[in-house]
């Protein structure tokens, strides 16, 4: 290939993403004509409602995947925690890394988690930071927030929210250094499957692949990829309470933490595990949390929906 053309959304951190990968492909390929192919998806269009009443994040990568199967575009870039646990059949996602911090951030004038005044409204569209922050502080008032990374702080800095809450890597790639960011324990607020790392999607007979060999991160695939098998073993969407972290202990051994919380946050469940075998690390954890009564509670959010 001489040329290879990147699907991407519009928003300022997605070309961000794009560009960076582009970037990181003309290393390896100085000759490579790279174009950036911009759209906007259903996901950024329907901003007065929550992800899971219009349909999940999966909106956001629909018209990106359907102009790779009609071969308008050849490879695709995520965020990976913005991505469905199972891709459409013929879709692949050849590297997962460039992996930032996978926190979640506070964004807030009055202070940290701990300082909020009580009854404090905060805003975010994920059930997993709901859920979390409210198990911790059950007195916070959580309200649904859209938008873009710049339109969510322009609602803050309007006095619309108290504090927001917002994943660091996003503010760390956009370059957008605030006194008002504190971030959150893992230990207090577990991030989303994948939370931080890139994923690179094409369809799986693309001759972009050879292209792509250079950027692979082995490391950093086998612990998303046991983030990701919690979802996936739990039947879970991105709209669901489920967070999953996993951490390499050495080049062979990962670690894995995963919860399932109710959208109240009044019961979180937890589970651990370790082992050399992503996918039965992964397995293990689904299977603890099965155990602890994952089902029911999320069934009982989904009846809710």
């Amino acid at each position: 290939m001489k040329s290879l053309r990147i699907a991407t959304r519009e928003s300022p951190l997605a070309l961000w993403q794009a560009e960076f990968v582009r970037d990181q492909l003309q290393r390896h390929h100085e000759s490579l004509e790279i174009e950036l192919v911009g759209m906007t998806t259903q996901g950024d269009q329907w901003l007065s409602s929550t992800l899971s009443e219009v349909g999940g994040k999966g909106l956001f990568i629909k018209e990106l995947e359907q102009a790779m199967r009609l071969g308008r575009a050849d490879i695709a870039v995520h965020s990976v925690k913005d991505l469905p646990a199972e891709l459409p059949e013929g879709f692949i996602l050849p590297v997962i890394g460039f992996r930032a911090d996978q926190h979640d951030v506070l964004v807030s004038a009055k202070g940290d988690l701990e300082h909020l005044p009580e009854g404090a409204r905060v805003g975010s569209s994920s059930l997993r930071r709901q859920a979390q922050l409210l198990h911790h502080r059950p007195d916070l008032k959580m309200s649904s927030i859209r938008g873009n990374v710049g339109t969510r702080l322009a609602k803050l800095d309007q006095g619309e929210f108290d504090a927001i809450v917002l994943a660091a890597a996003g503010l760390q790639r956009l370059g957008l250094a605030r006194q008002d960011v504190y971030p959150i324990s893992t230990d207090l607020c577990l991030p989303a499957p994948g939370q931080g790392a890139l994923g690179i999607e094409c369809v799986a007979d693309s001759a972009a692949l050879q292209l792509l060999q250079p950027l692979v991160d082995t490391q950093t695939e086998r612990c998303v990829r046991a983030e990701r098998g919690v979802s996936a073993g739990l039947g879970a969407d991105c709209a669901l309470p489920v967070a999953a972290m996993a951490n390499a202990i050495d080049t062979d051994v990962i670690a894995l933490s995963a919860l399932v919380a109710d959208a109240s946050g009044t019961k979180i469940l937890q589970a651990h595990a370790s082992g050399e075998q992503p996918d039965n690390v992964a397995k293990e954890v689904v299977e603890q949390l099965f155990s602890a009564g994952a089902q029911q509670v999320l069934d009982d959010i989904r009846d809710r929906r």
